[in-house]
Parts: structure tokens; C-alpha cells; sequence
């Protein structure tokens, strides 16, 4: 039996990519797993391909700039499968562009979505972890929150080196509590992501560097690898890019 199976797994930005991917396999393998996104209609779909293959799944719409609903998702999956044991903060944006270009409410809702949507996710999440005591956080930061990229990521990448930054924090708080933490920094990988930047030379530079990504589903066995390990056995940090990539 896997370690994973029984194990309820929250997961924010489901309805696409790595969220999508990641819920797939983690509930063929017996997780029962709760999807967040904004897109209802999307999330809807893959709940309803996962308990046409026997899973187990439910889906709540939110957006993780609204504290209330990241809420209402942890507390779903307590009503609905009683208990929270892995929390995957996957929602992210990317609207990267030279700073320059004054995009500001850009930035805003990077910061919105990249860092204070994944603290209401552990807002929503630990008071349950720490009744349970145990629990499982993971965080998807990017290798660009290790290395820059200029012109046009600097915003972006400042919050991927938040995420680093808070996990790592994150675990310091948590580990006494048998309260596990994991930063996965995935390089180029193919989802909806590159495409989200307002910015049509930067959008055009960026298909050109995804031409390298590796499937979504490469970042969703290594989610898995992290959580099948046992209870005492915490895997901080993976980085995962395609093979050619050299930074």
C-alpha cells in the first residue's frame, strides 16, 4: 500500500497543468483529493474524470486572493473527507514584463496570487495540521526564485524567492509540530503559465523557451515521491527541469 492512499490532498490551481496533473495521479493512487481554481466549469470536468476512473474527488471554485474562499476549500475538504493532510499551494501567475512597462497591477496581483494566496492556504490549513498533529505543506516555488531573469522577470521572480524564503521558514516553525514542508522549483514545464504575460514580446520570447518543457506530469511524480515518504522522512526541496535546460 502507498503511503499516499487515504490521504487527503488539497490542491489550489487544479484546473489546469501541474494542479490538473497532479490530482490525477495522486488520486489513482487512493488519495482523495480537493481541487481550487477559479474556473468552476473546468475544475467540474476533472472531479468528474477522476470518479469516472474510481477516485475519489470534489472540487470547490476558488480564488486565492479571496481569503474567505481559500477557506471554504479547507474547510470542503474537512466536511467532505473529514481531515486535511497535504495542502499543494500550486496557484501561481506569471505576467512577466520589463519593469519599465509600469505594469503595476500586475505586480500587484502577482504578489496577490504568489504569496498571499499561499499564506491563506496556511492560514486555512494549519489550525487542522495541528490538531491532526501531522501534515503535509508544499509549495510551488520556480527555478526562477533561485535565478534571476531580466528583462521582464524581476517581479515574478521576487516572489518565487518569497516562496523560497517562507518555506524554508515554514519548516523551521513546523517540523516539532510533525508537520512536514517541501518546495518544488520546476523549470520549464508545459502549461497555460508562459502565457499569462500581457506583454506580446514577452509572450513571443517565452514560447520560444517552452519549446524545451517537459510535461506537467513530470512535476506530479515528484509531488507524489514527496509525499509516499514516511512520516519521518521530509523532502525540503526539488528542483526539476527538462535535461537541456542550463539554468
Amino acid at each position: 500500500m502507498s503511503n499516499i492512499t487515504g490521504k487527503v490532498v488539497v490542491i489550489t490551481g487544479a484546473s489546469s497543468g501541474i494542479g490538473e496533473s497532479t490530482a490525477k495521479l495522486l488520486a489513482e493512487q487512493g488519495a482523495k483529493v480537493v481541487l481550487g481554481a477559479r474556473r468552476s466549469d473546468r475544475i467540474d470536468a476533472v472531479v468528474r474524470e477522476i470518479s469516472a476512473s474510481g477516485g475519489k474527488a470534489i472540487g470547490l471554485a476558488t480564488d486565492v486572493t479571496k481569503r474567505a474562499e481559500v477557506e471554504a476549500l479547507i474547510q470542503g475538504a474537512v466536511e467532505g473527507f473529514g481531515r486535511v493532510d497535504v495542502l499543494i499551494n500550486n496557484a501561481g501567475i506569471m505576467p512577466i514584463a520589463p519593469i519599465e512597462a509600469l505594469k503595476v497591477d500586475e505586480w500587484d496581483r502577482q504578489i496577490d496570487v504568489n504569496i498571499k494566496g499561499l499564506l491563506y492556504g496556511v492560514a486555512a490549513a494549519l489550525p487542522h495540521m495541528q490538531k491532526q498533529k501531522s501534515g503535509h505543506i508544499i509549495n510551488m516555488a520556480s527555478v526562477f526564485g533561485i535565478k534571476m531573469f531580466a528583462p521582464g522577470g524581476t517581479v515574478y521572480c521576487a516572489t518565487k524567492a518569497a516562496v523560497r524564503a517562507l518555506t524554508e521558514g515554514l519548516r523551521m516553525e513546523l517540523h516539532s509540530q510533525n508537520i512536514r514542508c517541501t518546495m518544488i522549483s520546476p523549470g520549464a514545464i508545459a502549461t497555460e503559465l508562459s502565457e499569462s504575460s500581457s506583454d506580446e514580446a514577452t509572450r513571443k520570447n517565452l514560447r520560444e523557451f517552452m519549446k524545451m518543457a517537459i510535461p506537467a506530469s513530470a512535476i506530479a511524480r515528484a509531488i507524489a515521491y514527496t509525499i509516499e515518504q514516511p512520516a519521518e522522512v521530509e523532502v525540503d526541496e526539488m528542483v526539476i527541469r527538462p535535461t537541456v535546460q542550463d539554468f
